[in-house]
């Protein structure tokens, strides 16, 4: 599973960090960044609730 932030629609809220800890950080730049693209499928749930709930629809999994 690899995870992607779209980073000219990101506002760094910071919801995704607080979703998913161990995928998402907010940088020093306050966007999101993923920490490490490629995750395991124990992330998954997780990650699937940090993207549902993203306010900008910045959040993506691709396949």
């Amino acid at each position: 599973m690899k995870v992607r932030v779209d980073r000219t629609k990101c506002s760094g809220i910071g919801l995704c960090e607080v979703t998913a800890p161990a995928v998402f950080e907010v940088d020093n730049d306050g966007q999101s960044a993923v920490i490490d693209a490629d995750l395991p499928e124990s992330e998954r749930a997780a990650v699937e609730e940090a993207v549902a709930n993203c306010p900008t629809g910045a959040l993506s999994i691709e396949p």
